[in-house]
């Protein structure tokens, strides 16, 4: 299988358990329950970014090696721009439906705020980040990332990688020092204006998160460069760094289960939670993704050359599961997957807000058919392919 193919099949199948994690249903949804997140301090929303941030420097490397800087930056500047249309038409779409269905200003308070199509105000925090509705805030980071990557590779392929890989990591600290305060603070108490207006809102730390999206850019660079050969870096000889991940992924195993099922002692919580900070990407997340990362990559490069049968096995299962044809669609398109999964969302909790808690019967049957709709994107896009080509007219 193709290298792109297997990134493509692992980025869809993240968009799978994105769309099931973010199904809200009155009474909760047990399907959510079976989904990595429970097992470790890994979700999908890191693999997604740092996935895209490898075939953002995959791709677009290649393309500046080949046709200089200008020709490399304009092309992912026009991929930021078309990805921020795609952002604003998802608002505009939501804050339509809000003005149409009956009693869905309610529903989506909390979701929405008090945007309404109206507020030009609040739509112009909206079109510049400062407010973001739920689960709408992954595709405006991503903008921001596109928007310095033209720089980060430029680096890379200068041979300036590692001071790229430095200035991430110390964003990355900047933000669990919360450093980006003296920032988001003024700019929190200037949108809130009155005290019974919302200020600043967003799910994720720019700086925190960075550390993820340009670990894939620097990964993804240095790929097309050719100067990692994975075979080598991933060697089913070279055991060490696949057991350190292990042990890692071990030992976060029992504290991840504790935390979920509030089994932590409150005076061991109290310090494991200051470095526990989803929003920040803490150190917690930090290391366990590390781990997580390295781990899966030696099974999937490694692991098919390894002695034992075990590992084997283990590797072709995972590789069977990426190579899924549906999950590789939706990768393929995952961006506009991810958009048309916003709208599927806010209309399931718009419809079990209205009809009352359902049975879980129900709510998986609509899981399911939710999860049925979700290509339908990526259908549209790939239609000539998958239904051939237009029939053409007969000749006169």
């Amino acid at each position: 299988m193709k290298r792109l193919d297997v990134i493509d099949g692992m980025r869809g199948y993240f968009l799978v358990f994105m769309l099931i994690n973010h199904l809200v249903f009155a009474g909760g949804l047990w399907l959510v329950q079976i989904n990595h997140r429970n097992l470790a301090f890994v979700e999908d929303a890191q693999g997604f970014v740092f996935l895209s941030g490898l075939l953002t420097g995959m791709v677009y490397a290649r393309k500046m090696m080949k046709d200089g800087y200008a020709v490399g930056r304009d092309r992912i500047w026009g991929r930021a721009l078309e990805l921020y249309r795609y952002a604003m038409c998802i608002v505009v779409a939501v804050l339509v439906l809000q003005l149409v269905l009956p009693g869905a200003a309610g529903i989506w308070q909390n979701w929405l705020g008090g945007s309404r199509l109206h507020d030009g105000e609040r739509l112009a925090a909206i079109g510049t980040f400062l407010f973001q509705p739920t689960f709408m805030d992954i595709l405006p980071q991503y903008i921001i990332y596109m928007a310095f990557a033209p720089m980060v590779i430029w680096l890379c392929i200068t041979e300036r990688w590692a001071a790229v890989a430095i200035a991430s990591l110390l964003l990355w600290l900047a933000g669990q020092l919360g450093l980006q305060r003296l920032i988001t603070y003024p700019l929190n108490e200037w949108l809130a204006g009155a005290p019974d207006k919302e200020g600043l809102r967003a799910s994720f730390n720019l700086l925190g998160w960075q550390v993820v999206f340009f670990a894939g850019v620097i990964a993804g660079s240095l790929t097309s460069m050719k100067r990692i050969e994975w075979k080598r870096v991933f060697n089913p000889e070279d055991t060490f760094l696949a057991r350190m991940a292990l042990a890692i992924c071990l030992f976060f195993l029992p504290l991840r289960i504790m935390t979920a099922h509030g089994l932590m002692p409150g005076m061991v919580l109290e310090k494991f939670g200051m470095m526990e900070v989803r929003a920040d990407f803490g150190l917690v997340y930090l290391v366990n993704f590390a781990a997580v990362a390295y781990g899966l990559a030696w099974l999937l490069i490694a692991g098919p050359r390894h002695q034992s049968p075990v590992i084997r096995k283990i590797a072709a299962g995972l590789t069977s599961l990426f190579s899924l044809s549906f999950l590789q669609l939706l990768g393929r398109h995952s961006l506009q997957i991810y958009v048309w999964h916003v709208l599927i969302v806010y209309v399931v909790f718009y419809i079990d807000g209205r009809v009352g808690e359902l049975s879980q019967l129900t709510k998986t049957i609509v899981a399911i058919g939710s999860l049925a709709i979700l290509s339908l994107p990526a259908i549209y896009r790939e239609r000539e392919k998958l239904f051939g080509q237009p029939a053409t007219q007969p000749a006169r």
